[in-house]
């Protein structure tokens, strides 16, 4: 049987006043949420808890001992969607929550298989035999540029624009599900394996951590709790501007 153990910090970091981060474990280690808020003053902050608040409501109607793949990513879906409904909903109502949104990504432990996703530019990534992946893609301006071709790696660390979104719960193109005329986020299923190590950020995490050393933090000790504090402080030490989460999760036998 397989055991996961996490480990989670979230800080405001040394720029910001409040933070508009948002992170939830299950009590039963069945999934995992990160969030990254966005809309100035409480906004944010709102946008990311209410995402915390609706997601795991929903998918605690699944399954996961049971469930098929089709059944788990409709979910998950469902789940995401309807957060990026309520958020849509509540920015219209209160001028003061207006064009608030947040980020997402999730990891989902169903029926023997790891679900990933997300919706933004939060991401997450697997260490695995030494490898570093990340499993998310950014919904981001510099990541289309990236994707044309019209932008290096080198180049995006540094544009201007590197933080903004085109995509992100609070949107019409927030949305996992297709809609018409969007086009459809599926998460990624993956088979988990023993010893494998994951970590959800926010990027207040990769706006100051590189990914070779959050992979050689990941690789170093046994304790995920130790492991997420010490890549939050590396982020902080490495003069990100935001607020900053770790969420990390390793699988055992």
């Amino acid at each position: 049987m397989t055991k996961l153990r996490t480990g989670l910090v979230s800080i405001t970091g040394r720029f910001r006043d409040n933070n508009e981060d948002n992170a939830y474990v299950d009590p039963q280690n069945r999934f995992f949420l990160v969030a990254d808020g966005m809309g100035g003053q409480s906004a944010g902050e709102r946008a990311s808890a209410l995402a915390m608040e609706i997601i795991p409501q929903k998918l605690n109607s699944l399954d996961f001992a049971k469930a098929a793949p089709d059944q788990a990513v409709r979910m998950i879906n469902e789940a995401v969607d309807q957060a990026n409904t309520e958020i849509i909903a509540l920015g219209e109502v209160d001028s003061k929550l207006k064009n608030m949104g947040t980020t997402i990504t999730f990891l989902a432990h169903v029926n023997g298989t790891f679900f990933v996703g997300g919706v933004g530019d939060s991401r997450t990534y697997l260490l695995r035999d030494g490898k570093f992946e990340q499993l998310t893609t950014d919904h981001s301006l510099v990541q289309a540029l990236i994707e044309a071709g019209t932008l290096t790696l080198e180049e995006a660390a540094t544009h201007r624009y590197r933080n903004v979104l085109y995509r992100y719960l609070g949107t019409k193109e927030g949305y996992l599900r297709p809609r018409e005329g969007r086009e459809e986020t599926k998460p990624k299923q993956i088979a988990p394996l023993v010893g494998d190590r994951y970590v959800l950020v926010t990027d207040g995490v990769t706006g100051g951590c590189s990914d070779e050393l959050m992979a050689s933090i990941l690789a170093d000790g046994n304790d995920p709790q130790a492991i997420a504090d010490d890549i939050v402080h590396a982020a902080e030490d490495g003069g990100s501007k935001d607020n900053i989460t770790a969420l990390v999760v390793f699988v055992e036998a």
